[in-house]
């Protein structure tokens, strides 16, 4: 039979892991709650920057090539797109859709948006979770099909995934998706979301070829414009 003093000293113990678990869930809970504010309010800031969308606009044709050949994104859901890294702004931005890769054999094809490890990453719009996968290249990786199927977007070099995101679930535009990192071959002392959009037919499957468009004028065409001076 335990002595009172080790019966006292056993209650102490699992008093404090009791207090401190509750600790630590109440710690979660409000950095959830600062996080969906943050993302929230970043929203508000976007949706006040993005002016509507004109009407009657038609889209651009795409040139005929090697590839599926898709439609080009309307202007009504280039507008609605939401940066995809917390606190990052257009003018944060930097278009190297162009730039060469693999020794010149090949063009980036995205933008890097460069912000520190554990930035929060965004769902730029709505739609279903194609694909969470691990690549030599990417990292952790997300692929996002839009609503109308005919968009997928790429996100790369994750730190990690947000708890819970899985394949098959709808995502709501500025749902967490998961962190800025460098897994991957990205360039560690360089932290960054590597950031593509594809346009692709309703029918095709995420890793089937598709066409990249350059996503920097998605991201920043309608924010310039709202500077702009009306003629």
């Amino acid at each position: 039979m335990a002595s009172p003093f080790v019966e006292k000293l056993q209650v102490a113990v699992i008093t404090a892991t009791v207090v401190s678990a509750g600790w630590i869930m109440a710690g979660a809970v409000i950095m959830d709650r600062e996080e969906s504010a943050e993302i929230a309010a970043e929203l508000d800031e976007q949706e006040e920057a993005d002016p509507p969308a004109s009407e009657g606009t038609q889209a651009a044709q795409t040139t005929p090539g090697d590839r599926t050949e898709p439609s080009v994104q309307s202007e009504e859901q280039a507008s609605n797109l939401m940066i995809p890294v917390l606190g990052v702004s257009a003018s944060d931005l930097t278009d190297n859709f162009e730039d060469e890769r693999g020794g010149g054999t090949r063009l980036h094809e995205a933008i890097d948006i460069m912000a520190e490890a554990g930035t929060s990453v965004v769902s730029v719009a709505p739609g279903t979770v194609e694909r969470l996968f691990r690549s030599d290249q990417g990292g952790n990786t997300v692929y996002i099909r839009s609503e109308d199927r005919e968009t997928i977007y790429y996100y790369a070099h994750l730190d990690e995934y947000a708890p819970g995101l899985n394949e098959g679930m709808t995502v709501r535009r500025g749902q967490r998706l998961g962190t800025v990192g460098s897994s991957g071959n990205a360039d560690p002392e360089a932290p960054h979301l590597h950031f593509e959009v594809m346009r692709t037919t309703a029918e095709a499957e995420w890793w089937e070829p598709s066409t990249s468009v350059n996503p920097y004028p998605l991201l920043t065409r309608q924010r310039r414009q709202a500077l702009e001076p009306a003629s």
